[in-house]
């Protein structure tokens, strides 16, 4: 014989309840959910929004090209030239070989104070040196020939040049008959230091 159990009063109103939770369950969870798509949807779009680095261009036929890259472009030496001193007075105009010669010496020793000397000349000196100087029209080198190079100390060589650079102009020369040209010669003691032989 089947016996059909009645639920008791206790049983009957535990169901009661949890059935009443469950729907009062319902209704929190949808908010729950409505906002949790309203709060991601709007990040996915940020993220789909976000910009991508630029794909390189391919060659339409498929062959993959070299790069090549050119060299940065180089500076242009630069010339430095023989600075001049403060005290150099600009020179006078010339009318003959002479005066020419006389004022480029003197402007040998302004032009290079440390590196000349006008005491007499000993007998034996550490070098000559010997230069020809072309002028342009108002004084300035046109060119340095060089008539005797010296036997001993050859950098005495570019220390004469170098202080003809300094020194010059010489002069207006366009009173002064052609060949606009001088002669020097260099005196140079043990310690470097020339005297000019034109105001020996």
């Amino acid at each position: 014989m089947v016996v059909v159990r009645n639920p008791s009063h206790a049983e009957q109103g535990t169901k009661q309840n949890n059935s009443s939770h469950e729907e009062n369950a319902v209704p929190t969870i949808a908010p729950l959910k409505r906002a949790a798509r309203w709060l991601i949807g709007p990040l996915l779009a940020g993220c789909a929004a976000t910009p991508r680095a630029p794909v390189p261009a391919v060659p339409t036929d498929g062959v993959p090209r070299a790069v090549v890259l050119e060299p940065a472009p180089q500076p242009s030496p630069t010339v430095v030239a023989a600075p001049k001193p403060a005290g150099l007075p600009p020179p006078k105009p010339v009318r003959t070989h002479d005066e020419l010669r006389r004022q480029a010496a003197e402007r040998l020793v302004v032009a290079n104070p440390e590196g000349s000397f006008m005491t007499q000349a000993p007998s034996h000196v550490l070098s000559v040196v010997v230069l020809e100087i072309e002028v342009k029209a108002d004084g300035s080198v046109r060119r340095v020939n060089v008539v005797r190079k010296p036997r001993f100390a050859p950098e005495t060589l570019q220390l004469a040049i170098d202080a003809i650079h300094r020194a010059a102009p010489f002069g207006d020369v366009r009173r002064m008959p052609e060949p606009w040209k001088f002669t020097e010669t260099f005196l140079f003691e043990e310690d470097r230091r020339f005297k000019p032989l034109s105001l020996n």
